[in-house]
């Protein structure tokens, strides 16, 4: 895909949080530029907050299923403050990996990446990485166990 003019993208985000059907949402976000898997789920109100730069800073694997009202930073500064020179500016990708559950209202900081089949709880921080097949909850998430792939059925 050919890259799109900031405006444009900042349209399509738009268009796409607020849109009632989840197919036309991943087809907007996509066209946004974002990275989104097969048989994705996408609740309505979810947000990425960037640079709108054109490249892959959101990637959603295959199956993920994502609640209402997540918000995926993927840059994060004080823009014209006064701070700006004595702060970290933080910037990265977002990474979602195959059969992710995503709990409605959270957050995903910058840089971080959920791994395959984890689990977020509604209303989480997510400031590191989540190790494949583990739950996290809370602000700043925290690990609550792993899922017993043996006994899952």
């Amino acid at each position: 895909m050919q890259a799109i003019n900031k405006p444009l993208k900042k349209i399509l985000k738009y268009l796409g949080s607020i849109s009632p059907a989840n197919k036309v949402r991943i087809y907007l976000l996509n066209l946004a530029g974002y990275c989104i898997g097969n048989q994705v789920y996408i609740g309505e109100g979810f947000l990425v907050i960037d640079k709108l730069q054109d490249r892959k800073n959101v990637i959603i694997g295959d199956r993920v299923s994502i609640a209402p009202r997540v918000i995926c930073i993927t840059a994060s500064d004080p823009n014209n403050s006064k701070i700006a020179p004595y702060v970290t500016c933080k910037h990265g990708t977002v990474t979602i990996e195959d059969d992710a559950w995503i709990g409605a209202g959270s957050i995903i900081m910058p840089d971080v990446s959920v791994g395959a089949g984890a689990v977020v709880g509604a209303g989480s921080v997510v400031t590191k990485n989540v190790e494949s097949y583990t739950v996290v909850a809370g602000v700043p998430a925290r690990k609550i166990k792993k899922i017993d792939l043996i006994n899952l059925k």
